[in-house]
């Protein structure tokens, strides 16, 4: 145990010295959220706020929105991730590490833990933005606490499926390309406009999708909105997700290479 968690440090090290030393995918990472963000709200927040009632307008926008652009951030980080391991499988450093008296499983982690952290990074950034344009939560300092677990707890789920992802593409290019759904299933769901908005196919979608429990819990908690239900699914969703792709990662890292 003692030589896994050392050597998941390393792999981590190296993880956190590539972020640095290539900043352009972290910058993507979190512009793109923060670009949607802006989007909305500017130029689409004033009209959508009236249609949520109350005072409604763009303030009530950014507020209702804001859920929903923290999740697309950790959509997108789980692109790159799956991005980063397609890199290592394609150009050979894997093979090497294989021949290495190291523990396997440190490779995934030190990427599944360089990953949190990036996603930690971006989600922070779109809430500094969010915050500076608008948002402003009535969240406690204990429902800031589980938001950031739930948070943590979604963005674990959605790195280990990306990570098998990135193992099971051929080349970088479908490994940017596989994990596209999830940047997509936000717009799908409650992040962007209330699901009773939509027609009755989609909504029935929008509602048993796990954007759409991620969202509304995010938002019952910054917010003060009924959860119900939400958070257990929620939960239900990340247990389910995450060993799926766990397995699935596993399975596909220890394959004979040779096949």
């Amino acid at each position: 145990m003692t030589h896994a968690l050392a050597d998941s440090a390393t792999m981590l090290r190296r993880n956190l010295k590539h972020m640095i030393r290539y900043p352009s995918m972290s910058v993507q990472l979190a512009g793109m959220p923060v670009l949607f963000l802006l989007l909305f709200v500017y130029v689409f927040g004033g009209t959508l706020g009236n249609g949520l009632g109350g005072s409604g307008g763009r303030g009530a926008y950014v507020d209702y929105v804001t859920p929903g652009i923290i999740l697309m951030a950790i959509a997108a980080a789980a692109t790159g991730t799956a991005i980063n391991v397609a890199m290592d499988m394609t150009e050979g450093i894997i093979a090497r590490f294989r021949t290495m008296a190291i523990a396997r499983v440190s490779v995934l982690t030190g990427h599944v833990v360089g990953s949190l952290i990036q996603t930690l990074i971006s989600m922070i950034i779109v809430v500094g933005v969010a915050l500076l344009v608008g948002f402003r939560p009535s969240a406690t300092p204990l429902e800031w606490l589980a938001t950031l677990g739930v948070l943590a707890m979604i963005t674990f789920a959605f790195i280990w499926l990306s990570v098998a992802l990135g193992l099971a593409a051929k080349n970088v290019e479908s490994a940017s390309n596989l994990p596209m759904p999830l940047t997509i299933l936000p717009f799908l769901g409650s992040g962007f406009v209330p699901t009773d908005s939509m027609p009755a196919g989609l909504r029935a979608f929008a509602e048993y999708q796990p954007f759409t429990p991620f969202i509304e819990t995010i938002r019952g908690l910054l917010m003060g909105t009924p959860i119900g239900a939400n958070a257990i699914i929620a939960v239900a969703w990340c247990a389910g997700i995450a060993l799926f792709g766990y397995v699935w990662a596993k399975r596909l890292f220890n394959r004979d290479p040779s096949r």
